[in-house]
Parts: C-alpha cells; structure tokens; sequence
C-alpha cells in the first residue's frame, strides 16, 4: 500500500472554509486511491502572530520555554478542526500534537531539532483506515516539555514523519503550485520546474528561495524521502525534490535564486598579518551575526581591504561593531552599503559544463550591470549588485540561460 505525508501550511488552512476543502482533498485521495495518509498542518495563517502579540502584553520578554507552550496550540486547532471536518465527511480522522505522537526532540526551546520519532500509534492508526492528522512545528522533550522548531518546523515534522513510516512521498501543500526557474512575480516567463535535485533545492532555499525551510530539504536528502511541492489550490503535478539523474544533468542551470536582504560592510587598510580576519569576525559571531560572502584585497602596501555580507537587518549593528574595533585592529575606516542585493545560478550541470560563469558574467555587463562581489560553489555562482539592478539582473540571466524555453 501507498504511503502520503501531506503537509498543509498556514495560509492552506487559514479559515474554516479552507480547512473543509482540504479535508475534501484528502477523503477524496483516500477513497480514490486507497493511499494511507498522514497529514500534518500549521497554525491558521495569523495565529502565532495573535498569540505572539498577547504573550508581549503578559510579559516583555516571555521566555522561550512559556513561549513554546503558547504557540503549539496554534496546531492543535487545526488539527481538531481538520479532524471535525474528515469526519463530517464519513471518514474516520484521528488527530496528534506532538507530545501525543512523541516527536522527540532536544531541549533547545524555539529551535529544537527532532532526535526521535515513536511511530506505534501512528502504525496501528493507518492499519485501521484511519486518515492520521498530526500537528507541526512542535516536540516534546524526554523529560515531558513541550518544544517547537523553529520557522518551517511543520515542513520539518512532514519530511521527519516521512523518513521514519518510510513514506513513498512527501508532499508539502503551499500556495504556489511547485518551483519555479525564478520568482514569476519578477520575471513572467518563468517555467514550473517538473524535477530538481536536493543540491539545487538546498541552494535555493539558502539562496533566498522561500518555498521550502533548508532544514526540511536537509533531512529529505538525509533520509532519501523524495518530495514534491504542489498548490492546495490548484491541480497539477507539482515539481518533485529528488536525487539527480542524467535528465537532470543535461540542464545548466536550473533556476535564479536571489536575496533582497543583503548588506555589505569594508573594512579599508587593515594591516595585513596572521589572524587579522578571525579579530575582525570574532565580535561580528559573538554578536550572533550571521556572515555570508567574504573577499579580502591585498594592496601593495600590505594593507587589506575585507568585505564581507550581512543580513540587512544586522547591517547597522555591524558597521557600530568595526567601527569600535577600528582602532584596535589598525584600519582606516569602516564602509558600508545596505542597498545591494544578492543575485544566483544554481545548477547541478555546472559540474560538467565549461563557460557558465563567463557567460553569465558576459550576460550582466551587456546590460551596464556591475558585479562587486562573486561568490561560488560546485553548482552555484553568486554576485553582488546594486539593488537598483535586481529585476534587470534576474530577468537577463533567465534569458541568457534559456530557462523560459520547454
């Protein structure tokens, strides 16, 4: 017999109308197919917000613990509801937080990591017809406290379901109906991919591509669980999240990833010996600020100019930070740039094609658009622009690329 993980999120089951219509889909596959099912559903859309919102009023900074209690019981909602209305149509339904299934997890509150899952009643549920409805996002630690993981954990809770039943699919419901080569709202042409590897997903995700959590594909590629993204809303096949095969490796490049939220920080004339990188991140890490592409220059008159990407968010953090360390570390100054933007080409056929960096490289100075940082990987080129060039950018290197042809 078939095994499905279905994941719903948030805006998929926002209000009751919607939650009956996925209950439709899913009675619908059941009697269609004879599938056995495992569902597992967010929050209604806005609802952690709400209970964020009230938690401020009780206290300035709840903990992450009393947090973690609050915010599980966005999905037990769904999943009564989801369960009320199975039911209503004739099917039998039976619903599980995440402490009830045991989803067992560390102790890292607000970002706890699943470390086992108890699949018994899971089992014994799916062998008596049953359509298992289980809440996302959240654990339960051995010692009995509640948990959740993180944004994206009810992708997570899914793909770590699939793994241990040993589904045959996994199946994440969002809004769009699978990956695209690009974001359509920046470039129209952009394809519906039917296939793309965990590599390339995984480069997505990090990239800037916000259909799948990285966590979530992480363990898919882990535990060898093939994944398909699909509409709630909208029939079609979706695009399927798997190993590469020769198929795959025809393609150049399979999509263009990109990340408004960049900034960039230079320190200039740091002198240039042993160890000055570590002194110039070692307070930017201590700060928890998350680091992303680094060039160092060398001048003659060893000096070093080092640059480095951030977040935006932490850019005025960080330019504080290096301008307190400026003196110390012997630099001249401190620039930096908060309107830039992070543009990328992912493709596992990079590995076996010759050019592809001049040819995108080519592609962006015909259009007068100048690169002022280049970051690579075995299937992945990433430049630095100015934010003013992104849509140009994207749309320019999907042309290039091909990737709006069949």
């Amino acid at each position: 017999m078939t095994l499905h993980i279905h994941k719903y999120g948030g805006t998929s089951v926002g209000t009751a109308e919607k939650i009956q219509n996925v209950a439709k889909k899913l009675v619908n596959e059941k009697n269609k197919t004879g599938n056995e099912l495992v569902v597992v559903v967010s929050a209604m859309s806005g609802e952690t917000n709400r209970m964020t919102d009230l938690a401020k009023q009780m206290q300035g900074a709840p903990s992450s613990k009393q947090m973690d209690v609050l915010l599980s019981t966005g999905e037990q909602v769904t999943i009564a509801l989801l369960c009320m209305a199975i039911e209503e149509l004739g099917h039998k339904a039976v619903s599980y937080t995440g402490s009830q299934v045991k989803i067992i997890t560390d102790d890292s509150h607000s970002k706890a990591r699943i470390e086992d899952i108890h699949t018994d009643k899971l089992k014994a549920d799916l062998d008596a017809g049953n359509i298992v409805v289980v809440a996302g996002f959240q654990g339960v630690t051995e010692s009995g406290a509640i948990t959740t993981l993180g944004r994206g954990g009810s992708d997570t809770t899914a793909v770590a379901l699939a793994a241990a039943l040993k589904a045959d699919e996994c199946r994440i419901y969002t809004d769009v109906d699978g990956v695209y080569t690009t974001d359509p709202r920046v470039e129209p042409n952009a394809r519906r991919l039917d296939k793309i590897t965990f590599e390339e997903m995984l480069e997505m995700a990090s990239l800037g591509s916000k259909i799948l959590q990285i966590r979530s594909v992480e363990f898919a590629g882990k535990y060898n669980v093939p994944l398909r993204v699909l509409s709630t809303f909208k029939e079609g096949n979706g695009t399927l999240i798997t190993y590469e095969d020769e198929e795959m490796e025809k393609a150049l490049i399979s999509g263009i990833a990109f990340n408004r939220d960049e900034a960039k920080v230079t320190l200039a004339g740091v002198p240039d010996m042993p160890g000055v990188a570590s002194a110039i991140l070692k307070p930017i890490s201590e700060a928890n600020i998350e680091i992303d592409m680094i060039v160092q220059n060398i001048a003659e008159d060893k000096t070093t100019d080092f640059t480095f990407t951030i977040h935006r968010d932490d850019y005025d953090n960080t330019v504080k930070i290096l301008e307190n360390s400026c003196e110390e570390l012997g630099a001249e100054k401190v620039i930096g740039d908060n309107k830039i933007v992070k543009v990328s080409i992912v493709g596992v056929g990079m590995r076996s094609h010759a050019g592809i960096a001049s040819q995108m490289f080519t592609a962006l100075a015909d259009e007068g658009i100048n690169i002022q940082m280049i970051s690579t990987s075995e299937i992945k080129i990433s430049v630095v622009v100015d934010e003013k060039y992104l849509e140009l950018a994207v749309r320019t290197l999907h042309e290039s690329f091909g990737l709006s042809e069949e």
